[in-house]
Order: structure tokens, then C-alpha cells, then sequence
């Protein structure tokens, strides 16, 4: 008896080579060679990594079974059962929503903006859209600016100062705060898909 791994898959309307998406509980086989990203039957062990594969919003439970090539955020194997499935549209705009608001007190939005992330009103959503791109419009011109302003600065700084040690000066201070911005970076990715994969958990049940 072949083992078989829980994981999660997103669907369209159709498989990716055209066949029809199986109802659930039919083994669906993959017959011939399996190569990761080309060919066989693909799914991920956490619906975090699936989302990125997502070509359509249907959300899939699957048991996979076979063979199984593994890699980081992925696999594909030649056996694959749809034990449940969502269309799970609503849910991804909800966690969309709710990551945004987690972030909007870092810039001024706009208050229809706020309206839509709050409340998830579709009557509102093209007006909050067309309110938050002239809202990033405006902050991009004024960041270009403000870079402008920052490699005039450091471009006399690097002209007053000894080439070499302003050099080991900046880089080591470069790589610091790079370090600290990865590091914080993945300490917030972790955030998102802890919350994604239990919201998608709760979903489920």
C-alpha cells in the first residue's frame, strides 16, 4: 500500500493540461515521467507555498500517493485525491484585507480605504483602489525626491571625506542594517503564513 501525504492544491476550471477537475475522492493518475515544474500531478505541503502556484481560487485538500519528487515548497507525485475543496475567493479577501490593515497605520490612507478594509464593502472597492493608487502616486514622488535629495548628500559626504575609511564605515553599517531588514523581513513573512495556513485550517473544519 502505497503512503500517501495530506497537502494543498489550487485549481481553476481545469487541470493545467486540460483535463477535467476530478469530483472529490477519484484518484486522479499521472502516468509517464515526473518532473518538478513540467510534468505530473503538483501540490504543496503547506497552503501558504500553494497559494503562490494558484491558477484559480478553488482551494483543494489533497492525499497524494505514488511516486513523489519533493522539493523546498512543493512536490509532484503520480497520485492525487481531492478530499475536500472551497472556493476560497472570500477567504483570500479577507486575508488580504485584514494583512493591510495590519500595515495601514504606517502611511495616511485614505478613508474610503479604510472603509474597505474594515468592512469589505464591493461597493466601495473600485473607489478605495482608484483613492490608494493616487495615495501611492503622491508617495512615490515625493520618495523620489527625498532620494534625490539623499544622493546629493552622499555623494558631497563621499567628496569630504577619505574615500577609504568612509567606504568600510558605509558598508559595514550597510550590511548591518541589510541584516536587520532581512532578518525582520522573514520574522514577518513567518507572521503571514502562520496566520494564512490557520485561517485556512479554520475554513476546513
Amino acid at each position: 500500500m502505497n503512503k500517501t501525504i495530506k497537502a494543498w492544491h489550487f485549481v481553476g476550471g481545469r487541470l493545467r493540461d486540460g483535463r477535467r477537475i476530478p469530483a472529490d475522492g477519484v484518484v486522479l493518475r499521472h502516468e509517464g515521467r515526473l518532473a518538478l515544474c513540467e510534468t505530473g500531478l503538483h501540490a504543496s505541503l503547506d497552503p501558504f507555498d500553494a497559494l503562490q502556484y494558484a491558477p484559480g481560487p478553488v482551494l483543494c485538500m489533497v492525499e497524494c500517493g505514488g511516486k513523489i519528487i519533493k522539493s523546498d515548497d512543493k512536490f509532484v507525485c503520480s497520485e492525487r485525491t481531492i478530499i475536500k475543496r472551497i472556493d476560497a475567493t472570500e477567504m483570500l479577501r479577507y486575508f488580504a484585507r485584514m494583512q493591510a490593515l495590519s500595515v495601514v497605520h504606517l502611511w495616511d490612507a485614505p478613508d474610503v480605504v479604510l472603509d474597505y478594509l474594515m468592512t469589505g464593502d464591493e461597493s466601495i472597492r473600485d473607489a478605495a483602489w482608484d483613492a490608494a493608487w493616487d495615495a501611492a502616486w503622491d508617495a512615490a514622488r515625493a520618495a523620489a525626491r527625498d532620494a534625490a535629495r539623499a544622493a546629493a548628500w552622499a555623494a558631497a559626504r563621499a567628496a569630504a571625506w577619505a574615500a577609504a575609511r568612509a567606504a568600510e564605515r558605509d558598508a559595514a553599517w550597510a550590511a548591518e542594517r541589510d541584516a536587520e531588514r532581512d532578518a525582520a523581513e522573514n520574522e514577518a513573512w513567518d507572521v503571514v503564513r502562520k496566520d494564512f495556513n490557520a485561517l485556512v485550517q479554520e475554513c476546513f473544519e
